[in-house]
């Protein structure tokens, strides 16, 4: 967190993502902040998890998630840092997700 935010200086502005995609990251104060804060002890690990599932079959972040037996809500974050640390990257295929939509099927970056 900035000097600034640590100050309170800004306080109407959520602090800058300096650890994201390394940590979860948080787009305003307040209970984003903290949910961030407690997906951080498990957010290494669960990136480990996936990188190991796409291993071994490229897939969506929803299948990720039942092959990991996770909620989608914790492995599709991890999905998005992993992209972003580009250790991942898309196949080009996409699948329908449990909702219906399209989704972009993963795999490891080469």
């Amino acid at each position: 967190m900035s000097a600034a935010v640590q100050l309170g200086l800004f306080a109407d502005s959520p602090p800058p993502l300096a650890h994201y995609p390394e940590r979860p990251g948080f787009k305003a104060l307040g209970s984003s902040e903290e949910a961030a804060r407690q997906a951080a002890g498990s957010a290494a690990r669960l990136r480990r998890a996936v990188l190991a599932e796409l291993r071994v079959k490229p897939g969506t972040a929803d299948e990720i998630a039942a092959r990991l037996r996770r909620s989608v809500l914790s492995i599709r974050p991890r999905v998005s840092e992993l992209k972003a640390l580009k250790e991942i990257t898309t196949t080009g295929e996409r699948r329908r997700n449990e909702s219906g939509a399209s989704a972009s099927v993963w795999s490891v970056a080469s």
